[in-house]
């Protein structure tokens, strides 16, 4: 019998890229757990979350708790789809260093999505009201300004998914 070695995907895209689509999609291969920012921040520390600021403290909270814990499902032969933006060197950093406490394969996955589509996906996602977190427009643009794309000298197997209206 032949066992494959678990997977640590990753995902990096602005807001509203697709990141939580494509995320659900991988999770649903066999032996394949995701974990969602989102939702733990939401079921966590929603009321408390009002300004970018409280993202970044909150999301540094999560992060602490949850690199161990990945990084034990990884040891464990499950397979995790990690569903926190992969946008920043910092962010980056962090999963890398998920990775090197296991022998786990990994892929980050990079979507490549126009801001009019993202922002068009955004206005749509707001009106249904079918996300943990409404952002503006202005939100976008302040977001996306920290946003740096995946280089290959980060030495991540990297996956890009374009995209198109």
């Amino acid at each position: 019998m032949s066992f494959s070695k678990p997977i640590l995907h990753m995902v990096s895209g602005k807001i509203a890229s697709g990141k939580s689509t494509l995320a659900g999609r991988l999770s649903e291969a066999d032996g394949t757990i995701l974990i969602a920012e989102d939702d733990w921040l939401a079921a966590l520390f929603a009321d408390q979350l009002v300004a970018l600021k409280d993202y970044v403290r909150y999301s540094a909270k999560l992060r602490a708790i949850m690199g161990p814990h990945v990084a034990s499902l990884l040891n464990a032969g499950v397979s995790v789809v990690l569903d926190f933006p992969a946008n920043t060197l910092e962010q980056r950093a962090w999963m890398r260093a998920i990775l090197d406490q296991t022998n786990a394969a990994h892929k980050l996955h990079v979507l490549d999505v126009p801001d009019a589509l993202c922002l068009k996906r955004l206005h749509e996602r707001n009106a249904r009201g079918d996300h943990s977190f409404a952002a503006t427009e202005q939100e976008f643009h302040t977001v996306s300004r920290y946003y740096v794309p995946p280089s290959p000298q980060e030495d991540f197997m990297l996956v890009y998914h374009h995209e198109a209206d």
